[in-house]
């Protein structure tokens, strides 16, 4: 196969990953619109933020440290991993997929849609703040 024909169907994958992903976010936005985020349970919301970050910051955290013993590393990584990893589709995607028949299933949608929301926006909107701070330039 040449070079060209190559070139040809990774872009027609890109192109396909790009309109698929599109479509996604339209469901989601369409999704978005039936939710019923209560005021009153911000508080729930912020709790679930809070366990996400730290979760997914000891999920880094352990396999980094026992990696250092063998690997010159970084020690501001997995704060940068933490606050980089952001969530979206696929989250989304999975609890739309629970049945009907789960007791909790409009809160599992509604606490997902809560981390993703503060994942895309608070997280990816400081991100590149967060590295300047961690990786100041001279």
């Amino acid at each position: 196969m040449s070079r060209q024909t190559e070139d040809y169907i990774d872009k027609f994958w890109e192109l396909i990953d790009s309109i698929l992903n599109a479509v996604l976010f339209v469901l989601i936005g369409l999704e978005l619109l039936t939710i019923d985020f209560q005021v009153t349970q911000w508080s729930i919301y912020l709790l679930v933020i809070g366990l996400v970050l730290l979760s997914r910051y000891l999920a880094i955290l352990i396999p980094f440290t026992l990696a250092r013993r063998w690997l010159d590393l970084d020690s501001k990584a997995p704060l940068m991993l933490t606050w980089g990893g952001l969530r979206g589709g696929i989250s989304i995607a999975m609890a739309l997929s629970i049945s009907n028949d789960v007791a909790y299933k409009d809160l599992i949608v509604t606490l997902t849609y809560a981390v993703v929301l503060f994942s895309v926006i608070g997280q990816g909107l400081t991100l590149e703040r967060l590295i300047r701070r961690l990786y100041p330039t001279e």
